[in-house]
């Protein structure tokens, strides 16, 4: 019998598994150091909040391994061995396999700031990291003030997390306005509004120099590059995270920011593939970064894959760009490609509306010569995936798409609905007579 081991107990590697099984009967062995069982990292936030607790990340019972004939292996993987086809572990014998796929995820960031390494350091990715924080940031007494250094998604879900607790927080952010690396002005401007309707202290174009030591070596106080030094009792460093991959230096395996892989997620040895937060695409696919650190790319990467290994070889293609998440009250989407003011293309032409008195706005990006619709950024505002999906394959116009807008609305029957203000603004300010068709829940159902 063929074995299958993962390395990964991630969304992509437990998803490469469920359908590998699904398609064979494979052994298959996943090895983890993380945790026993697959949860749900998006999650962990919940759990600190006190929403869930951690049993209720894992979407799992705990008897679906063995009934499904998957064996979960504990252990740190310190050398893949292809030319034996086996992996050196730790503390347990090692483990010989037929195919391998590498799901190990990513790891945060530290870019050598002195004191980096302190107790009462520490990053948001692991479940080993929520329990640190459960004990440094039980509560406000314990911790009168944290530091967060890093202003992306993990950073404002950190900022959440301790604010539900009453903790105070300073938010460290090196660029000149929030995500505005991702987001174009008016939504980043949006977003700085709302962490300090917060109480979230932003301190903006602001960087970490070093982390100052008490007498028993645990973080006292941040010194920035402004030359101030602000108390705390914990620092969180959410400055991004990378490939986890350095266990497979001198491994023979091709390494650049992750493991590089083809369209078909294999890497240069044969029997060895690489999928989610840990793969590089040697080639990027259109607008795409060759590193995708998402959820949903990597449960794609696990399925496609499980069908390459099953002897039907399958071609990464992951589709249009979709992402969501949450700043603190407002939920955000997006569809196709909405750049930044800093990265955007010169054909590329943005509406962009906001509530006058509501955190909620769109922006729409199209190109200027031909009005084809490029994608949307919706903040406090529910659209369809299917719809805008649609839209971006049929090459659709913006006018086309503000014409059908009241298709693309997700929210629920009750919620104020927005399009007819959307569409006033957008003809206003293009000088256009666009008049909103409405609803059709018939046209919604034949699209989908």
């Amino acid at each position: 019998m063929e074995t299958v081991v993962i390395i990964g107990n991630g969304i992509s590697g437990v998803t490469a598994a469920r359908h590998i099984r699904k398609l064979s009967d494979k052994r298959i062995i996943i090895v983890s150091a993380e945790s026993e069982y697959f949860f749900s990292r998006t999650a962990l936030m919940y759990v600190y909040m006190g929403h869930m607790k951690f049993e209720h990340t894992q979407p799992y019972e705990n008897w679906f391994w063995k009934k499904n004939r998957i064996e979960l292996v504990q252990g740190y993987v310190n050398k893949v061995d292809h030319e034996n086809k086996q992996l050196i572990l730790n503390d347990n014998d090692p483990i010989n396999y037929d195919q391998l796929i590498i799901a190990t995820g990513s790891k945060p960031n530290r870019f050598g700031w002195p004191g980096q390494d302190l107790k009462g350091v520490q990053g948001l990715y692991s479940k080993q990291e929520l329990e640190q924080l459960e004990i440094d940031a039980p509560d406000k007494e314990a911790c009168n003030r944290a530091v967060i250094v890093g202003g992306g998604l993990i950073g404002i879900e950190l900022a959440e997390m301790l604010r539900s607790r009453d903790i105070p927080v300073t938010f460290l952010v090196r660029e000149s306005s929030f995500w505005n690396g991702v987001l174009p002005e008016g939504e980043s401007e949006m977003i700085n509004e709302h962490i300090r309707d917060h109480h979230i202290d932003l301190r903006l174009s602001t960087n970490l120099v070093e982390i100052l030591a008490d007498e028993e070596g645990r973080a006292k106080a941040v010194v920035t590059d402004k030359g101030e030094t602000i108390a705390c009792n914990l620092v969180g460093l959410t400055a991004g995270v990378t490939p986890n991959i350095s266990f497979l230096e001198n491994s023979g395996i091709e390494l650049g920011k992750g493991v590089k892989v083809n369209r078909y997620l294999e890497t240069n040895i044969p029997d060895i593939y690489a999928i989610g937060d840990c793969a590089e695409q040697e080639k990027a696919i259109g607008n795409r970064r060759t590193v995708e650190a998402v959820w949903y790319t990597g449960r794609m990467m696990g399925e496609t894959v499980a069908h390459t290994i099953c002897g039907q070889r399958r071609k990464y293609s992951p589709g249009h760009w979709f992402n969501s998440a949450k700043f603190l009250d407002i939920e955000y989407q997006t569809y196709g490609w909405v750049f930044s003011d800093q990265n955007r293309r010169e054909f590329e032409e943005h509406f962009h509306w906001r509530h006058d008195k509501e955190m909620i706005c769109i922006t729409m990006a199209f190109n200027s010569s031909d009005k084809k619709f490029l994608g949307i950024n919706t903040f406090g505002i529910r659209m369809r995936h299917e719809m805008f999906d649609r839209w971006l394959t049929e090459g659709r116009t913006i006018d086309y798409v503000m014409e059908h807008l009241r298709d693309a609305n997700f929210d629920p029957e009750f919620y104020s609905q927005y399009e007819k203000e959307i569409v006033d603004s957008y003809n206003s300010a293009f000088e256009t007579n666009i008049k909103p068709k409405k609803k059709s829940w018939k046209r919604i159902f034949k699209s989908a």
